[in-house]
């Protein structure tokens, strides 16, 4: 999936850690989070995140 970071790091803008999927996928919404974005979350696995990066590096195994 071709997500540009900077705008997944401003979709999970306020997020607390460790997150669960659908802490990270209502936040996001929340943040008005483009379609590309909100779709590469919801592909996430379904598990806690303990950092942005780690989000973004299993968004970038879907590419």
């Amino acid at each position: 999936m071709n997500v540009n970071p900077i705008e997944m790091q401003k979709a999970l803008g306020g997020v607390h850690y460790p997150a669960s999927k659908r802490d990270i996928v209502e936040t996001a919404k929340s943040h008005g989070a483009g379609k590309e974005i909100k779709k590469a979350l919801s592909s996430l696995p379904d598990k806690e995140y303990d950092s942005p990066a780690a989000i973004t590096k299993e968004v970038g195994k879907g590419s």
